[in-house]
């Protein structure tokens, strides 16, 4: 197996904390849509040629258009995974392609027939891909100190909102005001993971006394376990949250996805339009955990091949 990657956000950092072996080529190309087509294109070409000659049986991604359509090209099977039906131009282009489309459950079949997804390519899986890959996932304790954390504080774990994405350009109020609301609180540490460079520059800059903004990768899924809460305006780390059963709010300020709405029905994500909502205060006790085996997600997407 063998895996490619963009320099976006921290993805080159977080493989690196990892361990991650990866071929790393492109950027991401900015919120512009023709720097967005014209960067695909680029770094589509890449892949193909990277591909040409190894012969793959397999090609497997999680909403990246770049290895979709590579892939094609080379006619190697492809799988298109996502878990957010509304990013119309990405899934027109990947779901066409893929010989499978892996999908969390709670999306309906009905909102991906659109994008060329018949009832044979469709191959949902039971609840979220976080409860699958954190299923083993333990949380290092010494991520708080490493991060200059007060453990007898409020850990509240904040992340931007995606305005970047196409399908996210509706701007987000409620953002800032959820900063200077956790941003002046004595008894509060929020940790604001960036996710681009700028953003991080911005938040670096704030005067807000209990920020804490790192200077790059962290390891957050044992951040976000150890907290008490998290404020997200995207779907990962939401879901993330959820999965090792912690308190979430979400600020998403473009349409929800099934996911989403099947998990507010089941109260374990919260719409925040009120950052006085927010419940601040330390948790007593472990939230509940859904851990899913692995291997079923692995035998789906090599079904494929």
């Amino acid at each position: 197996m063998l895996v490619t990657a963009r320099d976006y956000a921290d993805t080159l950092g977080l493989l690196a904390l990892h361990g991650m072996e990866h071929e790393a080529y492109g950027a991401h190309a900015g919120a512009g849509r023709a720097r967005k087509l014209a960067q695909l294109l680029t770094r589509s070409r890449w892949m193909r040629r990277y591909g040409r000659g190894r012969a793959f049986d397999l090609a497997a991604a999680h909403g990246s258009n770049d290895l979709a359509l590579a892939a094609s090209w080379l006619r190697i099977p492809a799988v298109n995974m996502f878990d957010y039906e509304f990013a119309t131009l990405q899934h027109n282009i990947g779901c066409r392609r893929a010989r499978k489309v892996l999908t969390p459950d709670a999306i309906p079949l009905e909102r991906l027939e659109r994008y060329g997804v018949t009832a044979a390519k469709h191959d949902p899986y039971p609840g979220l891909k976080e409860e699958y890959y954190l299923a083993d996932f333990e949380p290092d304790p010494g991520v708080l100190e490493r991060l200059g954390l007060d453990a007898r504080r409020t850990i509240v774990v904040l992340r931007p909102p995606p305005d970047v994405s196409l399908y996210h350009r509706r701007s987000n109020v409620l953002y800032p005001m959820v900063l200077d609301h956790v941003g002046r609180r004595e008894d509060v540490h929020a940790v604001v993971l960036p996710r681009t460079a700028e953003q991080r520059r911005e938040l670096s800059a704030s005067e807000l006394p209990s920020l804490v903004v790192p200077g790059g990768p962290v390891d957050a899924q044992s951040l976000i376990a150890l907290s008490d809460l998290v404020v997200s305006a995207g779907g990962t780390m939401n879901r993330e949250a959820v999965a090792l059963g912690v308190p979430v709010w979400t600020t998403y300020a473009a349409r929800l996805g099934a996911v989403d709405e099947h998990l507010m029905r089941e109260g374990r994500l919260r719409p925040l339009t009120d950052p006085e909502a927010l419940e601040l205060r330390k948790r007593d006790q472990a939230g509940e955990r859904i851990r899913r085996d692995p291997q079923l997600l692995v035998e789906k997407i090599l079904n494929a091949a």
